[in-house]
């Protein structure tokens, strides 16, 4: 089969490799039709590394999946061949400490799609993972646009640390797929009002059409001072020290931070003294745990809404044009999926 290969930082080649085989009783063969690039694939992409997961070259990367099931070990039973599935890049073991009280997501032998030393990723033609990782698409929802589903499961997990809180008033820095996923998330609570940054226009041009009442780019302007309001809670959703001190100076008091983003920088430096007395309350989010069929039945309901973020598609091929453009915001790019079949 062919596959997607990442060489060095930046570098990609298209190559043939084995094909995948079912191993295991409750194994799935996909075809896959359609892979997103994520903001860790261009992480990736850029550096070779994520923290201290180093790439070791040629690596395949890519998490964000759909196509159509091929064939499935002698367990499977409810999964037949041509049925349309997304995938849950995240592989958990089941029975450490963390699987056993629910945080799968945390889960100390968690094996994730398109991660170093982990799993090869689905920048590939086809792929095997477990049923448990595999969920039926529902008739309304296209393989393309289904990709969504992986971004706005993390949205829909990072709204949970919200959930006991009185939020009217939120800020989202950063509107890649995954803030705009926030953003349209935040749509289903009419109470909620967004304030919305980041550094490429396109982009706050977008948010304000899908229902931001403020936006602006740190660039341009300064947005503390511009907002006018102090915040309920802020998704940082790009990875930038600077968006956290920003975070940080529009919450109110009792504020509540939630850190979605992902730094390319090792360490990062915040006001402790701010934080102290704003009595900040701050929350990583660690991916997603457990809203992956919330999430597509989100993009299905709202599947005109995603279909109109889908702003470039490229052949397996042409991955390398793919990964050029996303990683340098070209030509009003949001977000680009690889059409690996």
């Amino acid at each position: 089969m062919k596959a997607a290969m990442l060489i060095g930082p930046g570098r990609f080649e298209v190559r043939e490799v084995p094909d995948p085989v079912i191993t295991q009783p409750n194994d799935v063969l996909i075809q896959i039709d359609y892979t997103g690039i994520c903001g860790s694939d261009l992480h990736y992409f850029r550096t070779g590394k994520i923290g201290d997961q180093y790439v070791t070259f040629p690596f395949v990367m890519g998490h964000e999946c759909t196509g159509l099931v091929r064939d499935t070990g002698r367990g499977v039973q409810d999964l037949h061949q041509g049925e349309h599935v997304i995938v849950d890049p995240a592989v958990s073991c089941n029975g450490c400490d963390q699987c056993r009280s629910g945080r799968m997501h945390t889960c100390r032998n968690l094996k994730f799609l398109g991660c170093p030393d982990q799993l090869s990723g689905g920048l590939a033609e086809y792929l095997v993972m477990p049923r448990s990782s595999c969920y039926c698409l529902p008739a309304t929802l296209s393989l393309k646009t289904a990709v969504f589903a992986e971004p706005v499961s993390i949205a829909l997990y990072a709204w949970q640390f919200l959930n006991k809180a009185d939020v009217r008033e939120i800020g989202i820095l950063g509107v890649g797929p995954i803030g705009l996923s926030v953003l349209l998330t935040a749509r289903d609570r009419p109470s909620v009002r967004a304030y919305v940054t980041d550094k490429v226009n396109d982009r706050l041009q977008m948010s304000k059409t899908l229902g931001a009442v403020w936006t602006a780019n740190p660039d341009q302007v300064d947005i503390v001072s511009e907002a006018g309001v102090e915040l309920d809670a802020v998704f940082e959703c790009c990875g930038q020290e600077e968006a956290l001190h920003h975070a940080v100076n529009l919450l109110k008091p009792g504020g509540h931070l939630v850190i979605v983003g992902i730094p390319e920088q090792d360490d990062i430096r915040l006001d402790p003294h701010t934080l102290r007395r704003k009595e900040i309350r701050i929350d990583n989010v660690r991916r997603q745990n457990r809203c992956m069929k919330a999430a597509i039945q989100f993009c299905a309901e709202h599947h005109s809404q995603f279909q109109a973020l889908l702003t470039h598609t490229f052949p397996l091929n042409d991955v390398q044009q793919a990964f050029d453009i996303a990683e340098s915001y070209q030509d009003g790019v949001i977000k680009s999926v690889i059409s690996v079949r």
